[in-house]
């Protein structure tokens, strides 16, 4: 979806699949990599700080091994890459400091997924990764009622972005569920107001596009290539072991 109707139109949202491709091609391994320690008193999945690119890296900052995750947080695969990848890619390569994991959002399901950007980043970095995780774990029960809210939501067609996200953000449990897990209300309200995080939205999607034409989730990158037809941690932890993790 272009630009523009992916924060302005409003879709039919299917969220049974966000990306088709299955077949997976993994590079020529390469020696393994040694392990390096993180800091004194500290774990390297501890370590996580923004990236000029818009996402939220966690590990190694020199991590020879770079893995770049555009996701959804409205997305099936995602949530299950999450539940069923994350914690080993943690307690293992992110460990090791072989490995550094950003995670860069990718509305793919257009203004359903504003809303829940906008308050998952109205955190500070520490809190970004729990709540994303919390947001991947509960998202069934979030997008429960989405299709209602999809049809109601119809009448907000060429209204700004910023209506349209707190419409999609309030009907469908969002801002309920970040004052939960400490968000005040009204820090929840701005952020979802707050124009300059939507201008930014929309540059990192232009250069999701210039650069890797990513079009669905979740895409990962490894060292600044795309893991063609990856989807599932089994998948992506071969691409990661080829690079010699």
């Amino acid at each position: 979806m272009k630009l523009p109707l992916m924060l302005a139109v409003l879709p039919a949202l299917a969220l049974a699949a966000c990306n088709k491709d299955d077949t997976a091609t993994v590079s020529a391994p390469v020696k393994n990599i040694a392990a390096a320690p993180a800091p004194a008193g500290t774990a390297w999945a501890d370590v996580v700080a923004p990236t000029p690119q818009g996402g939220m890296r966690m590990g190694n900052p020199d991590a020879p091994i770079k893995l770049i995750e555009y996701g959804a947080r409205t997305c099936p695969t995602c949530a299950r890459f999450d539940a069923e990848g994350l914690p080993a890619l943690k307690s293992g390569m992110i460990a090791s400091g072989k490995v550094s994991y950003e995670f860069r959002d990718f509305p793919v399901h257009g203004p359903l997924d504003i809303g829940p950007i906008l308050l998952g980043q109205c955190v500070e970095p520490a809190a970004f990764f729990p709540m994303l995780e919390d947001m991947m774990r509960n998202q069934q029960t979030l997008l429960a009622k989405e299709q209602q809210v999809a049809q109601a939501g119809q009448a907000l067609q060429g209204k700004p972005p910023m209506e349209v996200a707190r419409f999609f953000a309030e009907n469908l449990g969002y801002i309920d569920f970040v004052k939960q897990r400490g968000v005040p209300e009204s820090k929840a309200l701005a952020c979802l107001a707050d124009q300059a995080a939507i201008a930014r939205l929309a540059a990192n999607l232009q250069q999701a596009d210039t650069e890797y034409k990513v079009s669905g989730t979740p895409t990962f990158i490894v060292n600044g290539k795309i893991a063609d037809g990856v989807l599932d941690w089994k998948g992506l932890e071969g691409v990661l072991r080829a690079a010699g993790a």
